[in-house]
């Protein structure tokens, strides 16, 4: 399942969310989003945890928790909606 980790810190490390979610299970991958131009973190994430159970565990567990001197908002992660076109 993905999970969306949004309200994130801009110094978090991949590493560190990682860590944080490794408590509930097994994770398979961590993506912190960055700024195409800049690099900089866009202040979200996705964990990526294969077991379902764990999965609604970490966000049960994770959301609304203080990381990083921020207040988590955790949630399964929603599928991409295509942008509209812009002239």
């Amino acid at each position: 399942m993905d999970i969306y980790v949004g309200n994130l810190s801009y110094r978090a490390t991949e590493d560190e969310l990682r860590q944080a979610f490794e408590a509930f299970g097994r994770v398979d991958g961590v993506q912190i989003v960055k700024d195409k131009i800049t690099g900089q973190s866009r202040g979200f994430a996705f964990v990526q945890m294969p077991q379902q159970s764990e999965a609604e565990a970490a966000i049960a567990g994770m959301h609304g928790k203080e990381f990083g001197g921020r207040t988590l908002t955790v949630n399964q992660a929603k599928p991409r909606q295509p942008r509209s076109g812009r002239p």
